[in-house]
């Protein structure tokens, strides 16, 4: 598949077809604005999760208790509508011999957001990176999200948040392990 740039000729023609004046005072800058903000909104494609997740040992072999990081803040663009979607994530995990910084599991998110993206997918792809990574026993994910395709259009429900989660290893079967993670992730 190639890939046709998308240039800041393409954000005037834009603004011309919804009846904009591209080269007027307020919108001369605008493609060029646009066109440098998409970049960085969608720059999750060029980072790798792995890269992003290096472990380490030390220190962590003794631990085996929970690691929560909780409200990760989260801005992503839904793939229907290309529409911002934001909120706060929850990542956990129980580690079995190796750990990463804690800033790597705010990386993780942010790689994933900045994507076009389901909220239900990147809860997913977050919880499976760090499983495959760094093999803990257990991983746990809660994303909370308001969409702007949902408050600003259609059904128009402002506030309304969703609510998507990923339990795997442990915390599936774990009933008390599971209930833990899912009272330090509450605010």
């Amino acid at each position: 598949m190639s890939k046709e740039a998308f240039t800041e000729q393409d954000w005037r023609r834009l603004l011309s077809s919804l009846g904009e004046d591209p080269d007027r005072p307020g919108l001369a800058e605008t493609p060029h604005r646009v066109a440098k903000a998409w970049k960085h909104w969608t720059s999750g494609y060029e980072q790798d999760p792995v890269e992003l997740l290096k472990a380490f040992e030390d220190g962590a072999e003794q631990y085996n208790e929970l690691i929560v990081v909780k409200n990760i803040p989260v801005y992503s663009h839904c793939e229907h509508h290309l529409a911002p979607f934001f909120g706060k994530a929850t990542v956990g995990y129980l580690p079995n011999g190796k750990i990463v910084g804690l800033s790597k599991l705010t990386r993780l998110v942010d790689c994933f957001a900045k994507r076009l993206q389901v909220q239900e997918r990147m809860t997913i792809q977050i919880a499976n990176a760090l499983m495959d990574v760094l093999e803990p026993k257990a991983v746990g994910v809660v994303v909370k999200c308001r969409h702007m395709c949902m408050e600003s259009r259609g059904i128009r429900t402002p506030g309304e948040e969703t609510i998507t989660s990923a339990m795997l290893g442990e915390l599936q079967p774990n009933l008390a392990l599971r209930t833990e993670f899912l009272a330090l992730a509450r605010d």
